[in-house]
């Protein structure tokens, strides 16, 4: 059985490296502060400090890296520098992963990669994305994919839903729902900790592949959706309306290539309950 590492065990990685242990894997996981290696080591991760500041620094590198799997799950920071400061981090890991015996990586991309174009897009259209996150991740994705001593398969998720985050919650915290006509991109973590799977099991590397739900209702029919089960009150000068523009991400190569059927094909049932996972 493959030994992978996760970078980034937070509220996808630590979920997806207890998964991998369930499935009979070896999984080491790193998190920046030692005080929540107990997290990990009740799941069976085993448990390393790593910070990129941009620098490495943390445990011992050669043996966080002594895997043959390299899943990178750590979203850029938000500051002014952000992508010549994510690309630097990636450097940094790079220095120590072209000399481990990694041989492949799953790297966690977002679809804030594409610009909004009004229309579908696929995996062909991340060119010129409108977010900072977007253009540093793109930066990052190209780096890894140029990288002649591992495969890497970029995996771009949409927005995380799912148990904590869910629309109900976000309606506590916010008063207005802005970009009411826009469709919503979302993806259940359990689909995410799902398609990962299936992409070492399959052994399909070298590959860029969406992923999000194949239903996209407006963000006004989402959270609608969301105030009735929570017993809340949305009255119609709550939803903004806007002239931005807006995108819909089209995963059809993801379902083609993988043969994956999404847990919660439905953003309006994550409201309800959470995946199978």
């Amino acid at each position: 059985m493959k030994r992978i590492s996760i970078l980034g065990c937070g509220w996808l990685g630590l979920p997806l490296g207890r998964f991998l242990v369930l499935k009979g894997y070896a999984v080491k996981g790193s998190v920046t502060d030692s005080e929540k290696f107990s997290g990990l080591q009740e799941v069976g991760i085993e448990p390393f400090r790593v910070e990129l500041v941009p620098q490495y620094r943390g445990d011992d590198p050669q043996r966080f890296l002594d895997s043959d799997i390299l899943v990178i799950n750590i979203p850029p920071e938000r500051r002014e520098d952000i992508q010549s400061y994510h690309s630097a981090q990636i450097a940094a890991l790079l220095e120590h992963v072209r000399v481990s015996p990694v041989s492949s990586v799953v790297f966690v991309s977002s679809t804030s990669v594409y610009p909004a174009v009004n229309r579908r897009v696929t995996e062909q259209d991340a060119v010129n994305p409108d977010a900072l996150s977007g253009r540093a991740l793109l930066a990052v994705e190209e780096m890894l994919r140029a990288e002649s001593s591992f495969r890497t398969t970029v995996l771009r998720f949409c927005g995380l839903v799912g148990y904590d985050r869910s629309a109900g919650s976000m309606l506590q915290r916010m008063s207005k729902v802005r970009n009411a006509n826009h469709p919503v991109n979302l993806v259940h973590r359990d689909d995410c900790i799902g398609i990962i799977h299936e992409v070492i099991k399959q052994g399909a590397w070298g590959e860029v592949f969406n992923a999000c739900s194949g239903s996209h209702p407006l963000r006004r029919d989402y959270y609608a959706a969301a105030a009735r089960k929570e017993g809340l009150e949305l009255p119609e000068e709550a939803f903004l309306e806007s002239p931005e523009g807006w995108k819909i991400i089209d995963s059809s190569k993801l379902v083609d290539r993988l043969h994956y059927a999404f847990l919660v094909p439905d953003p309006l049932e994550a409201n309800n309950s959470p995946g199978n996972v």
